[in-house]
């Protein structure tokens, strides 16, 4: 499938945007790259969880991998999305041939940008997530039976997985990156072996969840096909029980312990998976997350013990371990963050010890003193017993933990510094952090805050002089929260497909029959391995990946539906007393400063004794009158003066004749 930019984001566009010196082209430039961003936004359902009409995930990720090209904020906004929308996004069939574009876009950028680089930046931190979560899919997508089709896709990734395998030497300090990397080297050894070497798939082994004939030390992988172990089997339906609450969850779960020795294969993927798996039952289930911790346990016991390592003939035997210690803390981390009830977040960080002792800060990075034993599993337990055993010389297991332990904790804190109701929680992580400071004396706690720091803020852009802005509109998260559900629904559906609404009506006795397939006794289940292959691929149009919703999912949709109804017609009552209370209030505020008028006029008449209003002129007799009586005043004055004028005249002639006599 050939994939061209869409018309606005061309190849000129992004080498005219990366080179322009202009201020007014770049900013021009950069306008139309934000409305690119914006656009691809609403295109990835960022705040719909990936669902809506207008979502459209193959063509957003197409344009967010081109946009991704640009310098700068856009480099790192593109890139972001990316990363949430790869984290809550469902597992479609439709998206395979895009998720390759990405991968080949992403494998490209470590192999020919990234090791051109001589120090680590912020580019490779998102890229390897990136390429983590693209892989993740593309394994389940491989376990469900769709990549038969796409060889040629495969055999342009083939390339880059020689070029890959040597970045060891590049990203060995960075256990955050690393894993990402041996785990996308992990899956395209396992595809590349099974797809392109033309293995062919066996439906018969969907009808069989057990082989007898099969050794518990044969291999996972043979001429047949893909098997799936016991022990994610085994977790899967036990995150089916926790989702439908089943009765039947303890069973299942003793049977996942006793198949903890499958933990030690050095096909660790299906660990890897079990462990994302059974962390997300654990979220919402405190017995999921102590079977969590006590296969964990007995896995940590049997590599670092002295006694294990001489057991084994060769030290790399082990050599991919420190893989699955850095994903369990990296899930037990999750869970301490995301869990549904304070109590099991609690557990998770500070273990199922409700003594005194477990509330104290305690790192015992004295070797003179005696080394604490494996007892919790939990993040302050297992920093504790990482601590004792951590030297210049350590094995690569404890200071990998140890990294990785310090190394999520400070994004811990990054994603707990708004949420007010986890102070103390927030608190107590805090105070651990400046005592691990404190005694740090290998530099490895000081490399890994570092990282960790430069992580969640962000303060260069990769490949770049560009400082990073603080004006994202995305928000990143610096774990993921949805895809361990979304891989164990998918592989749930995949392990115990629908069989129609005809089960809500079977009777007690066929039920446990047909638990039982997956329930047996252990002494039977020591000579049987659980082997999944894919489906026919004839039979694959049939059946969607993800089954029609079952009795409950149904009457809950109904319930929903009532209640939107009763909730519409409550709130069109709401906006008619509203409206009457508005009339009422508005009647009630003219009645008022009518009565306060009148009071007005009435201080008026009294004091004045006028009844007309302030600004009012008087009537038009009024005027006439008043006009009258202004004239007979003017007239009168008149005559006075003329009369006092002829008075004047007459007494100064009698003056005069008295003067001449």
């Amino acid at each position: 499938m050939s994939h061209r930019p869409p018309s606005s984001i061309t190849k000129e566009f992004i080498l005219k945007f990366n080179q322009t010196r202009n201020p007014k082209e770049k900013e021009q430039l950069l306008s139309i790259a934000k409305r690119h961003i914006l656009r691809c936004q609403r295109k990835l359902g960022l705040r719909t969880l990936g669902y809506g009409e207008h979502v459209n995930l193959p063509t957003a990720w197409t344009e967010v991998i081109y946009l991704a090209q640009c310098k700068g904020d856009i480099q790192d906004e593109a890139l972001s999305m990316l990363y949430a929308s790869l984290d809550h996004a469902s597992l479609d069939y439709e998206q395979l041939p895009v998720l390759f574009f990405v991968a080949e876009s992403i494998l490209y950028r470590f192999c020919c940008d990234a090791s051109q680089k001589t120090y680590l930046y912020l580019v490779e931190l998102k890229l390897s997530k990136i390429g983590y979560l693209v892989f993740l899919r593309l394994f389940v997508f491989f376990i469900c039976g769709y990549l038969e089709k796409f060889e040629q896709n495969l055999l342009r990734l083939q390339p880059y997985s020689h070029a890959l395998s040597l970045s060891g030497a590049s990203y060995g300090k960075y256990p955050s990156v690393f894993s990402n990397i041996q785990f996308i080297l992990s899956v395209m050894n396992i595809i590349f072996k099974q797809e392109i070497s033309g293995l062919s798939f066996n439906p018969d082994h969907n009808k069989k969840l057990y082989n007898t004939d099969s050794d518990m030390k044969q291999s996972e992988f043979n001429q047949r096909g893909y098997k799936v172990n016991h022990l994610l089997w085994h977790s899967v339906a036990a995150w089916s029980c926790v989702q439908k609450n089943s009765p039947q969850l303890n069973k299942v779960l003793k049977h996942l312990i006793f198949y903890k020795i499958q933990f030690q294969r050095s096909y660790w993927l299906d660990s890897a998976l079990t462990l994302m798996v059974l962390g997300d039952a654990a979220k919402l289930n405190m017995t999921c997350l102590k079977a969590l911790m006590d296969l964990m346990r007995d896995f940590l016991s049997s590599i670092i013990s002295d006694k294990s390592q001489e057991e084994n003939d060769k030290v790399d035997d082990f050599s991919w371990a420190w893989n699955i210690v850095y994903m369990y803390i990296t899930v037990l981390t999750e869970i301490s963050l995301y869990a549904a009830t304070s109590n099991v977040r609690k557990t998770a960080l500070i273990g199922f010890c409700d003594c005194k002792s477990s509330q104290k800060i305690t790192l015992s990075m004295d070797k003179s003193e005696e080394q604490p034993k494996l007892m919790e599993m939990s993040i302050l337990g297992l920093l504790d017993y990482f601590s004792s055993k951590l030297s210049d010389n350590c094995d690569h297991v404890v200071w990998t933990g140890y990294y990785a332990l310090v190394h999520n904790m400070v994004k811990m804190l990054w994603e707990l510094r708004r949420n007010e109701e986890q102070d103390g929680f927030r608190n107590k992580i805090w105070r651990v952090l400046q005592q691990i400071k404190d005694q740090d004396q290998y530099g490895v706690a000081h490399n890994a805050i570092n990282i960790a720091q430069a992580e969640v803020h962000g303060p260069i852009d990769p490949f770049t002089t560009y400082s990073r802005s603080s004006s994202s509109n995305v928000v990143e998260d610096t774990f993921c929260k949805y895809i361990g559900w979304r891989v164990a629904n998918t592989l749930s559906k995949l392990f115990f497909p629908y069989i129609g609404p005809h089960v809500l009506h079977i009777n007690k006795g066929s039920l446990k029959q047909k638990q039982m397939r997956y329930l047996a006794k252990k002494d039977s289940m020591r000579k049987r391995t659980l082997h999944f292959t894919l489906r026919d691929h004839s039979l694959a149009a049939e059946f969607p990946l993800f089954s029609y919703p079952d009795f409950f999912t149904k009457a809950d949709e109904e319930l929903t539906r009532i209640i939107d109804h009763h909730w519409q017609e409550q709130l069109k009552i709401q906006e008619k007393e509203d409206a009457i209370f508005a009339a009422n209030k508005h009647n009630d505020k003219e009645f008022q400063e009518a009565n306060h008028w009148r009071e007005i006029m009435k201080r008026r008449e009294e004091k004045l004794h006028k009844k007309t209003k302030p600004y009012e002129l008087p009537s038009r007799i009024e005027v006439i009158s008043l006009g009258k009586k202004k004239h007979t005043t003017l007239l009168n004055c008149d005559l006075y003066a003329r009369n006092s004028l002829h008075e004047s005249e007459h007494d100064s002639c009698m003056l005069g004749r008295i003067c001449s006599h």
